[in-house]
């Protein structure tokens, strides 16, 4: 029963946390291209770019909209379905997400409003930064929820204080500046912007297919492809530094990744395919493309990736040191006023390995009764599920280099032909929308599925974070979770389809002026000169 809860309140903040994504990305790419969009317009005047501007933030403020809503009730959800963590954590948890409310979330929400009702209140310039400013609220929230979730990856900057039996921090900067954190947070911002620009790049070919507002789509896909190849290129860069992170922050992570069972000599190869084996320890009909892991992981020719085996071993020591710290603990708390320095000093030796010991509560009440079986049946759980973080990755990793070669091809027609795209080509802008989001919840789920048992990694096991509820308070919430966010998707996916069809706003007043004040300059200058322009010229 209690296994129940806990894969049923792991499966919630899932299903949860991955509709929620199907709108963050898309909301962190458009804030930036519409602030892009805008620039260029308040740089020529030129309407069709204030077009493009309101037809794009249209459809960001769709999203930025439901993506707010699915949002909010994450964060409820730590107290209410896990509520020993958010005690055992909350101190260093709580703080990123706090300022991401305070900082970030109100600057993005007031700026939002102001975007979308201060277009006839406020000058060019004026509305102009209002809309980086909700573009840089949007990347702002980012960061501090990934400098949270990034702290559960590589916990630093806290201890463990036996007397409060809490987690506390000691380090603010070290939360801020973890390495995990940032990596994950440029690599997540450009992920996002890959998706805005596959987007954009899709509705607007779609738009060229029907022969639609062609000249919107025409300079949206200009844009788009620049800026998504420029966003392409840097997932592949910051994926690397992701992995060297992983290498000395997340070991095991990255040996399931590469279903890496042996520690291979240095440099280790990658395994480009291969179908792993948890039962047998092995990795069949592997695929290895020498050197490669060694040189992304530890950027070296010398230094080794140590594999699964190794580090279930690894654990095992990990676990006998912990049952220690736990022995130690027990200690301190039955005498908190007279307790002898010598057990605190063991305490302190051993406490980095007293979350170690905590996974063998999944088995027992006092893990100082736990048997080498014991031992060894919980330095096994270290292991997660190998074959779908290996499966997972790849096909990640494979629509990422597959979104370079579209945006570049789209950049080059883009640059040197003319604007001129084949149709074949539009059809594959259109059909591969969705692939983005694939990508991203892929990421997502070879993040959180690779950190298990742990929430919070080598501190706090999953199977002790969850709060005291019953399997059927669980499933009901599930499923009202699952109905009520399949509502929001469908709602959401039927105004973006009804915008899209309809088309872009028409200023008509601001296009008509502009109009006439250039029709002049090209009659003085017969359609040459610095003033022509060869759309208004034919």
């Amino acid at each position: 029963m209690e296994l129940d809860i806990v894969e049923l309140s792991r499966l919630q903040f899932a299903m949860t946390a991955m509709y929620h994504f199907l709108f963050v990305p898309l909301t962190l790419g458009l804030s930036v291209l519409v602030a892009i969009m805008e620039t260029v317009y308040v740089m020529t005047g030129r309407p069709i770019w204030r077009q493009m501007t309101k037809f794009w933030g249209a459809l960001f403020g769709i999203n930025f909209v439901l993506g707010v809503a699915t949002g909010i009730t994450m964060e409820f959800q730590f107290g209410m379905n896990w509520s020993y963590y958010s005690h055992y954590v909350g101190d260093i948890f709580g703080a990123p997400l706090a300022i991401e409310g305070l900082m970030a979330f109100f600057l993005e929400a007031t700026f939002v409003g102001l975007f979308f009702f201060g277009w006839d209140k406020l000058s060019r310039r004026a509305h102009l930064t209002v809309t980086w400013l909700v573009a840089i609220g949007s990347n702002f929230s980012a960061l501090w929820i990934l400098i949270a979730n990034g702290w559960m990856q590589n916990p630093v900057g806290a201890a463990f204080n036996p007397d409060t039996m809490r987690m506390e921090m000691t380090s603010f900067f070290d939360v801020l500046f973890n390495e995990v954190a940032q990596a994950k947070f440029v690599h997540t911002v450009s992920a996002g912007y890959v998706t805005a620009a596959v987007f954009v790049l899709g509705v607007s070919a779609w738009y060229l297919l029907n022969d639609r507002h062609t000249r919107l789509a025409r300079r949206s896909i200009t844009v788009a492809a620049s800026f998504g190849l420029a966003a392409t290129l840097s997932v592949v860069v910051l994926g690397d530094e992701s992995g060297y992170s992983a290498s000395h922050t997340q070991k095991m992570k990255l040996a399931a990744i590469e279903g890496m069972w042996e520690t291979h000599s240095a440099p280790a190869p990658f395994t480009a395919i291969g179908f792993p084996d948890k039962e047998a320890r092995e990795t069949h009909y592997a695929i290895e493309i020498p050197l490669v892991m060694g040189l992304i992981g530890t950027r070296s020719l010398t230094e080794e990736i140590p594999g699964i085996n190794d580090l279930v071993d690894e654990a095992r020591r990990r676990i006998e040191s912990g049952i220690v710290a736990y022995d130690a603990l027990m200690t301190i708390r039955e005498n908190r006023d007279a307790t002898p320095a010598a057990v605190r000093e063991t305490f302190e030796a051993n406490s980095n390995n007293l979350g170690f010991a905590f996974l063998l509560l999944r088995y027992m009440d006092d893990p100082r009764e736990a048997t080498a079986e014991d031992i060894a049946r919980a330095a096994d759980d270290t292991i997660p599920g190998v074959a779908p973080l290996f499966w997972a990755f790849r096909i990640m990793v494979g629509l990422g280099f597959a979104f370079i070669a579209v945006m570049a091809y789209f950049f080059w027609r883009s640059s040197f032909c003319q604007q001129s795209y084949p149709r074949w080509a539009l059809r594959l802008a259109v059909l591969i929308i969705p692939a983005p989001w694939i990508a991203a919840e892929l990421g997502w789920f070879v993040a959180e599925f690779g950190r298990q048992p742990w929430t919070v990694d080598g501190v706090l096991p999953t199977a002790l974070s969850v709060s005291h509820l019953s399997v059927q308070d669980l499933m009901l919430t599930l499923a009202g979770f699952v109905t009520f966010y399949t509502v929001l998707f469908i709602i959401e996916m039927g105004l973006m389809l009804k915008y899209i069809r309809k088309g872009p706003f028409q200023d008509v007043e601001e296009t008509e002026a502009w109009e006439a004040r250039h029709e002049h300059r090209l009659r003085t200058h017969d359609g040459q000169g610095p003033f022509a322009d060869p759309e208004y010229a034919s």
